[in-house]
This record gives C-alpha cells, sequence and structure tokens, in this order.
C-alpha cells in the first residue's frame, strides 16, 4: 500500500527514528515502525479485514471521522489515518470499500478516547 503523510513535518517525524522516539517515547515509536511496515506490505486495506482483528485491530472510526481508520499502538494511542484516493472508493450502501484502498494517508497519532 502507497503510504503518503498529511505534510512534511509529519513525514520528517515518522521516517527520522531519533525524531520519532523523542516526540513518541521509544514504546510508540516501535509499535509506529510495525505499524507502517504492516501497512506498507499490505496490497489494499482488506488485508486487515475483518475490523477489530489481530494485534493492530484495524477499524473505521466514528463520531465525524467518516472515512478516518486507526490502527493500534500502546494502549489508549492509535495511528490514524484515512484513503488516500479521489474520489474515496465506496460499496453501493456507501460504505469504505476496503477491498479498492490502495493508498492512504497518515494523519498522526492520536488518544482516540479523549
Amino acid at each position: 500500500m502507497d503510504i503518503s503523510f498529511k505534510n512534511t513535518k509529519l513525514e520528517k517525524e515518522f521516517n527520522e527514528g531519533k525524531i520519532l522516539e523523542r516526540v513518541h517515547g521509544i514504546l510508540r515509536a516501535k509499535k509506529i515502525r510495525i505499524r507502517l511496515k504492516e501497512l506498507r506490505a499490505a496490497s489494499t486495506l482488506y488485508d486487515f479485514w475483518p475490523p477489530y482483528k489481530g494485534p493492530s485491530r484495524c477499524h473505521e472510526l466514528t463520531g465525524g471521522k467518516k472515512y478516518q481508520l486507526s490502527v493500534d499502538l500502546d494502549h489508549p494511542y492509535r495511528l490514524i489515518f484515512e484513503p488516500n484516493h479521489s474520489p474515496i472508493p465506496l460499496k453501493p450502501d456507501k460504505g469504505l470499500d476496503w477491498k479498492q484502498v490502495t493508498a492512504i494517508l497518515i494523519i498522526g497519532v492520536e488518544n482516540t478516547h479523549e
């Protein structure tokens, strides 16, 4: 899967180990690297189907964050991303078509429980 970042600052943060560890700590930085490696290795987002399965627990977010997804890092933090397609691939019921998502945009790391 192709991975892009919402801005150059975030891209630099995620691609330079020392910065990533300074900003997020060693444990979370390690989890971020693992999740990025998993996402890059996937052909499509459907490789993470069904939602909430496996150590990454990939799933769509709710509450006004339509078509944004997350994968687990260290609890309660998650890596937030969205499909990087125009238009976003949708199924006939207007849900996200995970089989068609081949590119994502990393938004950041959040505690989604706040």
